[in-house]
């Protein structure tokens, strides 16, 4: 043996690594190098862990913010590629839980690392103390590790549950103690997912055998699209179908909206030209989506007469809507399948005029748009939405990231403003929380470095996460902020005076005006306001072309229609 080597018994005698040390080194050895949060005194022996290892941990503002972060990044990701968060206990935990919740509705993978209250002063009101069933609700698995020697364990496991279909978070409780303990940990090997489920040949052919004999079908494709990478599937089965495809809020980007056959989004802004698409068709393929309450008005919009479901969870099939074939298998290995029985010559459809159906609709919802803009040479009148959106969407790069918060623009946005592509766009789901643009840009950018990243918000949404616009400025995260600002938290306002007799403007702050070019400039990021259409897109130009983060605010039209109304009622000039 040389005289440098250190002999076996020497390695024996080595004291273990921290459990903190091991529980990174089992994260890294799963590609999750990322970790958003927030530091406490009890996170500090995770902390030195993860700067010793040079794992990234970017500091967040607010603990609301930290798994909206995790979710940006894995939404604009390779499929099974995800982020971990890091609380304190307690206030820590539960202001995490509205971000939690919305990763599990929309099944959105990552790693939510709770650091517990010391097992010694447990059950005894130590300082944030909470109960670990208290999460129970918000996540896939909480997981609290009680025996020292089981937090590697639970990690590694919790990484393969949360990226096993239908994926989402998992919370792992550790109390500091542990994790500042050199308890030996068990070696655990490298455990993946297990395949998602694939579909029956014969359901496959049975849904060939429907989508064939139909004039006139429609596909319509959700989140587990996204989450499966079937976007090519999905492509090729609507090309072979010659049928238009509408998405739901996550499927958004999963045919690029550029194509000829895509024909829109469901959602509250849908218009009635896109609503009679579904109603009108006589089969429907419906893939990689729950159907639920909010995509479709509870269940209020028409769908095809012959209706197919392929979801992940049997109890979607058959809640909302009667199913005449219902499947539980993933999306991609559906479609793949479903494609295979349609390049047999003799089950390829007819042609269906698909891209015109498709063309009909967007043509509709054009004109509807270009109503809002009829006095647009008015000087006294603010931009609207449409406007604003169609000169960013004109400065934006095809291939950029672009992430939107939630409030009374999304629906413009969802409408008006084109994906690229399934990792291309982000916004929430059924949870619908606002507060959610900018932490997931600052996710996307993250996981995107190359690409640039942009973050659509309101005034309102932009507000209830404002304090990550200084995360952007102190961790140097270059993303693009465009906040359409309308001093109101006008879709409620709207409701209000349509519905309840309110004033116009019933909640909204016209006097006492926000200025986001002010909050902006103090946490340190440049920023500049625009009122007038033409200068809109200079302006983000300007600010995406800047080394590092800024901000574009647009001011617009409080009183603009909403989309809710706009775009279900009568076609412009009926």
């Amino acid at each position: 043996m040389d005289a440098d080597e250190p002999s076996p018994a020497a390695d024996r005698d080595a004291e273990p690594p921290t459990v903190a040390e091991a529980v990174v080194d089992a994260m890294l050895d799963r590609g999750v190098d990322t970790v958003f949060g927030i530091p406490g005194k009890q996170t500090l022996p995770l902390n030195r862990a993860l700067a010793d290892r040079d794992a990234r941990f970017v500091v967040a503002r607010h603990e609301t913010a930290v798994p909206h972060q995790a979710w940006g990044y894995a939404e604009t990701s390779a499929p099974g590629a995800m982020a971990a968060t890091c609380v304190v206990p307690g206030p820590g935990d539960t202001n995490a839980m509205n971000g939690l919740k919305n990763a599990l509705n929309d099944c959105v993978p990552l790693l939510h690392l709770a650091v517990e209250t010391e097992r010694s002063v447990r059950g005894g009101d130590g300082i944030h103390e909470t109960p670990p069933e208290t999460y129970d609700t918000v996540v896939k698995e909480n997981v609290l590790v009680d025996s020292p020697a089981g937090a590697v364990p639970a990690v590694a496991e919790a990484i393969r549950t949360a990226r096993e279909h239908p994926q989402g978070p998992v919370r792992v409780g550790i109390p500091k103690d542990v994790l500042a303990g050199r308890t030996l940990q068990p070696a655990v090997g490298d455990c993946g997912p297990s395949p998602p489920p694939a579909p029956p040949a014969e359901a496959v052919a049975e849904a060939a055998d429907l989508l064939t004999d139909a004039t006139a079908p429609v596909v319509l494709a959700g989140g587990g699209v996204r989450r499966s990478d079937a976007s090519d599937a999905l492509r090729a089965v609507a090309e072979a179908l010659d049928a238009p495809v509408v998405t739901t809020y996550k499927g958004k980007g999963t045919l690029p909206e550029t194509h000829p056959l895509s024909a829109g989004v469901l959602c509250g802004g849908a218009s009635a030209e896109f609503r009679d698409l579904l109603a009108d068709a006589d089969a429907g393929l419906v893939v990689g989506s729950d159907l639920d309450a909010v995509a479709t008005a509870s269940w209020s919009v028409a769908m095809p007469e012959t209706l197919i479901h392929v979801t992940l969870d049997g109890d979607d099939v058959g809640f909302g809507y009667e199913t005449d074939l219902g499947v539980v298998a993933d999306a991609d290995r559906f479609l793949r399948a479903l494609d295979e029985e349609f390049a047999d010559e003799r089950a390829r459809p007819r042609d269906r005029d698909g891209a015109e159906r498709a063309e009909a609709v967007r043509a509709a919802d054009r004109d509807r748009f270009a109503a809002l803009s009829e006095d647009r040479d008015r000087d006294d009148r603010p931009l609207r939405s449409v406007e604003a959106l169609s000169a960013v969407r004109d400065a934006v790069p095809e291939e950029a990231v672009v992430t939107a918060d939630a409030g009374g623009f999304r629906l413009w946005t969802l409408v008006s403003f084109p994906a690229s592509g399934p990792r291309s766009y982000v916004n929430p789901g059924s949870w619908a929380t606002m507060g959610t643009g900018v932490p997931s840009a600052i996710g996307a950018k993250l996981a995107n470095p190359d690409r640039d990243a942009v973050a659509l918000t309101g005034d309102g949404g932009l507000m209830m996460c404002v304090h990550e616009l200084h995360t952007l400025a102190s961790e140097g995260i270059d993303v693009t902020v465009v906040a359409l600002n309308n001093d109101d938290y006008a879709i409620i306002s709207e409701e209000a005076s349509r519905s309840y007799d309110f004033s116009e403007g019933a909640y909204g702050w016209g006097e006492t005006g926000l200025d986001l070019v002010a909050v902006a400039s103090g946490m340190g990021l440049p920023a500049e306001r625009v009122r007038e259409r033409d200068a809109v897109g200079d302006a983000v130009e300007r600010a995406r072309t800047r080394d590092g983060p800024a901000l574009v605010e647009v001011v617009t039209d409080p009183n603009e229609p909403q989309a809710s109304e706009w775009m279900t009622g009568p076609r412009p000039g009926e």
